[in-house]
């Protein structure tokens, strides 16, 4: 061979089977490193790449036989033909130095650059050689077939099966790591949405509900002047009526249903004749199961009860949409802030506040787990209700009791994060 052809047609010769070796390696660390979503994605929108992709992954062990097999053949002949060159050129002396020089350009030309340029830009490079791969495939399948069931039926004695690979589902975790790291192709209020969606199953009715002591409804023992005012004053369209206290609950009542009503008509026997049925929902069903019912009973309010029925709070479809969207209604009962600014890092925070709500509000990073009120959180840590000046940092915010009386913490001021956080045992 090396009488018959020319010096510069072997040359010609190994920088082409360099080449293809190059394309196998690349195209190999290309198709294996495809985000499959992206890619499924990609499919589903028409990119004739793409879908000749998917195809290829759905029995790898196939596209890695033929790329194997092409790149081996590549790799093989190109030793054979630098043998031949080096011989031609300076005889025996000069194939010990082909084999070293070939491996170094093996190294960096066929393997190194071409994977690394396919590790950072797979889509390029995996998307024309599945075009390439999708035919060459078929026209060497018996061959690929005879490498994977040998290679196969080896791999089958160590208990490792091949088939198939589906597409896993992602974890919810999973998921939010997809949300964050989708940086600007989501815009910041989207991605906060979608974190808050993933995080309903963490979140209770308990969480989000208005407690047993601060719902507002008619008492039956009231007269029928302080019935109408409390209608009239309602942020609300439906109410709960009740006699005495919430736990003696009849009913609710849609305030649309009072809008064809004359003001003389407005009386306690007509109210109750109005009252639809109470929808009660046991303490700690978490959020994206409520949402679940709430669709399916075509309710927006429910009261939740704990395992004695005895009345904690009210959910209202609103509040779990709050949870997602953050919020979106003003009410004029809640103009009172829970937080007054002091100076630039020092807030006086009124201790019956939610404390996802402050949370939300400040941005702040207090626990969640356990009590659902500053004060409640308070009084678990010290385990005692304190007196006013007693000190205290909860995940590394200083807070001081500013007021309290014999049952609770009323008033604390919270200051600025430390950077160590502590927490009193």
């Amino acid at each position: 061979m090396g009488d018959e052809v020319p010096l510069a047609g072997l040359v010609s010769l190994l920088f082409v089977l360099l080449l293809l070796s190059a394309f196998f390696s690349g195209s190999e660390t290309a198709l294996m490193s495809l985000n499959r979503y992206q890619l499924r994605h990609k499919a589903r929108e028409g990119h004739r790449g793409a879908r000749l992709a998917e195809r290829l992954l759905k029995r790898p062990d196939r596209v890695i036989g033929l790329i194997l097999l092409g790149n081996n053949l590549a790799n093989f002949s190109t030793a054979s033909l630098v043998a031949v060159i080096a011989f031609k050129i300076g005889g025996q002396p000069a194939v010990a130095l082909g084999t070293l020089l070939l491996t170094i350009v093996v190294l960096v030309f066929s393997e190194a650059a071409p994977k690394t340029l396919a590790a950072l830009h797979p889509e390029r490079l995996a998307f024309p050689a599945a075009m390439i791969y999708y035919p060459l495939l078929k026209i060497t399948y018996p061959i690929v077939w005879l490498t994977n069931a040998c290679a196969n039926g080896f791999l089958y004695l160590f208990g490792v099966r091949t088939s198939h690979t589906e597409l896993q589902a992602l974890t919810r975790e999973e998921l939010r790591t997809v949300v964050h790291e989708a940086g600007s192709r989501i815009s910041s209020r989207y991605r906060t949405m979608l974190l808050s969606i993933l995080d309903l199953e963490k979140v209770t009715v308990d969480d989000v509900m208005v407690p047993h002591n601060e719902i507002v409804g008619i008492d039956l023992d009231d007269d029928d002047d302080e019935i109408e005012r409390i209608i009239s004053n309602s942020q609300h369209s439906l109410l709960p009526v009740f006699i005495d206290n919430i736990d003696n609950i009849v009913g609710l009542l849609h305030l649309r249903t009072l809008a064809n009503l004359a003001k003389t008509d407005l009386n306690k026997s007509t109210l109750q004749s109005l009252l639809t049925e109470p929808y009660f929902v046991p303490e700690g069903t978490p959020l994206s199961k409520q949402l679940v019912q709430f669709q399916r009973r075509r309710e927006r309010i429910a009261l939740v009860v704990d395992e004695y029925g005895d009345i904690q709070g009210i959910v209202t479809l609103e509040d779990i949409l709050e949870e997602i969207v953050g919020e979106f209604t003003t009410d004029p009962a809640d103009e009172v802030d829970d937080v007054v600014v002091e100076g630039a890092d020092s807030f006086l925070v009124d201790a019956t506040a939610n404390i996802r709500e402050l949370n939300r509000s400040q941005d702040w990073d207090l626990p969640t787990e356990g009590p659902k009120t500053l004060n409640g959180l308070i009084i678990e840590l010290l385990e005692t209700i304190p007196e006013p000046g007693t000190s205290l940092s909860v995940n590394g915010y200083p807070i001081e009791i500013v007021e309290a009386d014999d049952n609770r913490v009323r008033t604390v001021r919270v200051g600025p994060r430390d950077v160590q956080p502590v927490v009193p045992s």
